[in-house]
């Protein structure tokens, strides 16, 4: 068990995964607090002590408070932790940034990029917060196991190595480890690349593919994943480990994944709008997949699965052609 810590941090972001984060550490015995923009179901969650949409038989530990006033959420907070949607996250940071006390320090468990510009998002963070320690928490890891204190494991990334193990010290406990690495670069990019592969995964599914097709798509996409990675300076041994691999196994087997879900209902045939509805929550990997494409074209990096999924999302392509172009590319060395 953890040792008890004087440093508040604030969770900005009362989804299934701020909420889970927030409940984690305060069970470690870190002053918490939870802030989301809705005043509403904050006063719900304060009220009933229990975020009964996301995680209905988890409650809350006591020193987690709760709050949907943002500037309540940060003062005297020593971290900020950030939990929100990709596409939130850089309208968030513009509202932190007149507020935000010197010396307080940021992480973000969001796994996206920057809408439109396809920038990590540790890029918008130092356009506005330069010289502030920064992190991003990221690996294999659905809510409701983390909650439910199943073991999880998750790699904490930082150019600042005391702060990366500082976080992780807090994190950890004897169900939820947390490994410490310096690329950010890399544990962002597999937190990101790995929605857009997901959907791939569910749509080979939903056209009923089989085992074989989903190992193979996979492991190619491992491959795809890498590339780009290492072209924008990432450490290879980073897309093997659990931002990498970890985390594209866990969405691309499981129906718990969102973007798995939402392509398994594109390879039974719905529409992008009745894929989203039918998946009931926000699907990461459809405006990823537009910013993952520009990354491969900028960077010139060949990435076939992500090229299909863009045409199926944004080119009108059929599923089914979009894998009888996979499978009628040029033979070549699995080396390339």
């Amino acid at each position: 068990m953890t040792s008890t810590n004087s440093t508040t941090i604030s969770v900005l972001g009362a989804g299934a995964w701020g909420t889970t984060l927030a409940i984690l550490l305060a069970r470690n015995h870190h002053p918490v607090r939870l802030w989301g923009h809705d005043a509403h179901h904050m006063g719900m969650l304060a009220q009933q002590r229990i975020n009964s949409k996301y995680l209905p038989d988890i409650p809350f530990p006591e020193s987690l408070e709760v709050t949907a006033d943002l500037r309540d959420a940060i003062t005297a907070a020593g971290v900020i932790l950030i939990a929100v949607p990709s596409a939130g996250f850089c309208g968030l940071l513009d509202q932190l940034a007149p507020a935000l006390h010197p010396g307080t320090r940021l992480a973000w468990a969001t796994k996206g990029l920057e809408p439109r510009t396809g920038r990590l998002l540790h890029q918008a963070v130092g356009d506005r917060f330069g010289g502030v320690d920064t992190a991003v928490i990221s690996g294999p890891t659905f809510a409701r196991e983390v909650a439910a204190g199943l073991p999880t494991a998750v790699t904490v990334a930082s150019a600042s190595e005391a702060y990366a193990v500082q976080l992780a010290q807090w994190l950890h406990n004897s169900r939820f480890r947390a490994y410490t690495s310096s690329d950010i670069i890399g544990v962002q990019l597999g937190g990101a690349i790995k929605n857009v592969l997901a959907v791939a995964a569910g749509i080979a599914d939903g056209l009923g593919y089989g085992s074989n097709t989903r190992a193979a798509l996979i492991t190619r996409g491992l491959a795809e994943m890498t590339r780009l990675g290492l072209a924008m300076g990432g450490h290879r041994d980073t897309f093997s480990g659990l931002a990498g691999l970890g985390d594209l196994l866990l969405t691309c087997t499981d129906n718990q994944s969102r973007n798995r879900r939402f392509g398994l209902y594109l390879g039974q045939g719905k529409d992008i709008n009745a894929a989203v509805k039918n998946v009931g929550q926000l699907v990461e990997g459809l405006p990823t997949t537009r910013e993952v494409h520009r990354l491969a074209a900028e960077t010139d990096t060949e990435m076939p699965i992500t090229e299909q999924v863009y045409r199926v999302l944004f080119e009108d392509r059929s599923p089914l052609a979009a894998v009888d172009d996979l499978l009628n590319r040029q033979l070549k060395s699995e080396e390339q």
